[in-house]
């Protein structure tokens, strides 16, 4: 039993769904970058590392951008959630863009997921079944 095969749709759903990746981590990097001088002001002991850490970041989400056509982008974007959300350490406001961006990209993870199935399942605007 072979399962049912469809055209391509009229327009490549992933080249958009690459752009709101890419403007997802443009707007985390911004954030993060905004919340450096309430690092840099509020937090106790601060070093140069502190420092480092939120720049790293920030960095990090600019270079997602580059890799945003690799299949590995979304676990590699995930894993840098882990990374921003784990600046609870460093100051607390970077903890919560973490956490704040992590819903977004499960959302964004539960688009990818659902646009899948519906390309598997012939759903999207101009496909067509293809005859055996």
């Amino acid at each position: 039993m072979s399962t049912q095969r469809f055209t391509p749709p009229t327009k490549d759903p992933w080249k958009s769904f690459r752009g709101i990746l890419s403007g997802t981590l443009i707007l985390e990097m911004i954030v993060i970058l905004l919340a450096l001088p309430v690092v840099i002001r509020l937090s106790p002991g601060l070093s140069g590392l502190k420092v480092a850490y939120v720049l790293i970041l920030a960095a990090a989400c600019f270079a997602g951008c580059m890799v945003v056509k690799k299949p590995w982008a979304i676990p590699a974007i995930c894993a840098l959630q882990v990374a921003v959300i784990a600046g609870f350490a460093v100051h607390w406001g970077i903890g919560a863009v973490g956490v704040v961006f992590a819903l977004v990209w499960a959302y964004i993870v539960y688009i990818e997921r659902d646009v899948k199935k519906r390309m598997a399942e012939g759903r999207l605007q101009g496909q067509e079944p293809i005859a055996d």
